[in-house]
């Protein structure tokens, strides 16, 4: 479900200085993942985390203070007004041979791409100032307090068994309920932990 919705968000100087920048040297920018969702839920974000079209090395051009933090995922650290912000790629996963790591990883242009390789609906959300993107009903689940995986649940944790533990986690944080298809899954492939 591909929607995008008016949203304000509320997002510190410096978390919205680095976005901007991106967008103005021409790339694609957004807010994603749990800061918006935490930012739906009218919690304060604890991290700020914002993907871009932008190659690693495109990212390093564009500001003055960096630091690889991540550079085999598509990660940099970007200091802004003495913070850092971590700013990473739009990517696409390998194959995931252990339970938790890709054993490649390579750069897209598309959001989109991006979005359907994260965790869980209420996590693969991205916003900017146009609005929330929501491709995957995270909305829905949020108003009914849901866990559900982005896709099939069963190659979600086949992926990367850390999932589970995430889901179970955001479970009791959240007080949501963890969706049947997800929770059949989490059965299944708990021994992956």
């Amino acid at each position: 479900m591909n929607k995008k919705i008016q949203l304000k968000m509320n997002m510190p100087r410096e978390v919205r200085d680095v976005l901007n920048a991106l967008k103005k040297a021409g790339y694609e920018a957004y807010i994603v993942g749990g800061c918006v969702r935490d930012a739906l839920l009218g919690r304060e974000p604890e991290d700020w985390d914002i993907t871009t079209s932008a190659l690693p090395d495109e990212v390093k051009s564009v500001f003055p203070h960096t630091a690889d933090t991540g550079l085999q995922h598509g990660t940099v650290m970007v200091l802004s007004h003495g913070r850092g912000i971590e700013v990473t790629t739009f990517r696409v996963d390998g194959i995931y041979e252990d339970f938790r790591h890709p054993s490649s990883v390579s750069f897209t242009r598309s959001l989109s791409e991006d979005l359907k390789r994260r965790d869980f609906t209420i996590n693969a959300f991205a916003w900017d100032e146009n609005g929330l993107i929501d491709l995957f009903d995270g909305l829905s689940d949020l108003d009914n307090r849901i866990i559900r995986c982005v896709g099939d649940p069963a190659e979600r944790f086949k992926e990367d068994a850390l999932r589970i533990m995430r889901a179970v986690r955001f479970c009791a944080q959240l007080g949501f309920d963890i969706e049947e298809k997800t929770r059949d899954q989490i059965r299944t492939f708990g021994s992956g932990l």
